[in-house]
């Protein structure tokens, strides 16, 4: 049996164990607040903890739950990674936060966010190895879930910031298709590409999630629902066996690390030891006009979200956010609907390069998590599907020279989430590969 107290359980793995011993439920989410204070001087995943925390009813009763912070709380304060917001404490729950509570989830804290969810770091440390970034944005939310303080975090992508972020740490993360996850009460960097997802343990919990806090909202015009689908709470998503998979390298891939190179080499003969179809697949023309665009698109709905801010706040606001403005400043208003033009021709071209594959497999980061705090990581491997819209799965397949995690990617096709899932599990069982627990 396993033991409540262990970390790395999964979600679905507590909700089998509640459902037969409900006073662990009620002392799971306590032991994790216990477990966050006593690591969080080294690991600096939080910004806010709460003081206590009581089981509440529902299909997430028991359940942990960290919360990036630049999604809105009424009872914590939201900061946005920024002193701007430092005392910020929100009128409302952001969608998905009053979701998770009326599905009876316990809320623990906020996670640091870099600011804004844009590139200045936090201080959250990579709790494989504490000189090293957990990357970004959502480094609390990778770093928590990596460090066994809770089971499922949420966090935000809008270049590769979810899906980076768990390949650093050694864990599942999860961007669902684009307008999947309302994100009213999210703060915005770009509408046209931000994502709610979500890190966990397994591809089965991330699964969970979604299938519990897809939906729309009037609020969020971007909304389009996923089709609705059921997460058995003792089987799972069922695995796509046997799945065909094409093979996308990008013209970086002289640019990935040796350790990680040789990683994605070996996973590819696994699966197709395993009975999967993989064949390589060149997207050329996503290739050569994917970063181009989606910085464009990035920049100039950034330069109108933040313009005003860095004006009143020039002391108050880094210079990472400041270039950014510049940037979308400097693109004129046909170069931003150019973008928008040609990301939506990406789109329809995906749709048919994707006829007769079940997935992409691809590589979620070039390597190993680098040295250092003040770089989260290069995001050109996640910024491709973020432009789609397309669903990302990332998950955790070894370790590099450093003793660093290394991981994969699964990406589907737009709204196929469900299918994308069941490639994953898939994957998932192929490769039998648990990250473990980092000594912080």
């Amino acid at each position: 049996m396993t033991d409540l107290t262990a970390p790395a359980a999964g979600a679905l793995e507590l909700l089998r164990r509640f459902r037969d011993d409900p006073a662990a439920a009620d002392g799971y989410a306590a032991a994790c607040l216990a477990r966050a204070k006593a690591v969080e001087p080294r690991l600096k995943a939080f910004e806010y903890l709460q003081r206590e925390v009581a089981r509440r009813p529902g299909p997430l009763s028991g359940i942990p739950v960290a919360i990036k912070d630049i999604i809105a709380t009424s009872d914590m304060p939201t900061t946005n990674g920024s002193p701007i917001y430092r005392d910020h404490v929100p009128s409302a729950d952001a969608w998905v936060v009053e979701r998770l509570r009326n599905l009876g989830a316990t809320i623990l804290g906020k996670t640091v966010s870099t600011e804004f969810a844009w590139r200045h770091p936090g201080p959250t440390v990579n709790p494989w190895k504490p000189a090293h970034t957990p990357g970004g944005s959502s480094s609390g939310s990778a770093a928590a879930v990596a460090a066994g303080i809770v089971p499922l975090a949420l966090g935000s992508q809008t270049l590769g910031s979810v899906i980076r972020p768990a390949a650093f740490n050694g864990v599942i993360g999860l961007k669902p298709s684009f307008g999947a996850i309302p994100r009213t009460g999210v703060h915005p960097l770009s509408p046209s590409l931000d994502h709610v997802g979500f890190f966990a343990r397994r591809v089965d919990d991330v699964a969970l999630a979604l299938s519990l806090l897809a939906g729309t909202s009037d609020s969020d015009p971007h909304g389009r629902p996923v089709p609705g689908f059921h997460v058995d709470t003792d089987k799972g998503v069922p695995p796509l066996d046997r799945p065909r998979l094409a093979v996308v390298r990008f013209e970086q891939w002289p640019q990935v690390e040796p350790e990680q190179r040789q990683l994605f080499e070996t996973t590819i003969v696994k699966l197709r030891d395993a009975g999967g179809t993989l064949e390589e697949l060149a997207l050329s023309e996503l290739d050569r006009a994917n970063w181009t665009t989606i910085n464009t698109i990035l920049a100039s709905e950034a330069a109108l979200i933040f313009d005003g801010l860095v004006t009143r706040h020039p002391d108050n606001t880094s210079d990472h956010l400041k270039a950014l403005v510049l940037a979308g400043r400097a693109h004129t208003a046909s170069d931003y609907l150019a973008a928008k033009a040609l990301q939506q021709k990406l789109r329809s071209d995906f749709a048919t390069q994707m006829s007769g594959f079940d997935a992409v497999l691809t590589l979620p980061a070039f390597g190993e998590a680098p040295e250092g705090l003040g770089f989260t990581g290069k995001a050109e491997y996640c910024a491709p599907w973020t432009l789609l819209g397309a669903p990302a799965v990332t998950l955790p397949a070894g370790f590099g020279r450093n003793g660093l995690p290394l991981g994969v990617q699964i990406v589907g096709a737009y709204r196929a989430d469900y299918r994308t899932l069941g490639v994953a599990k898939w994957v998932e069982t192929v490769l039998s590969f648990d990250s473990g627990l980092p000594c912080i």
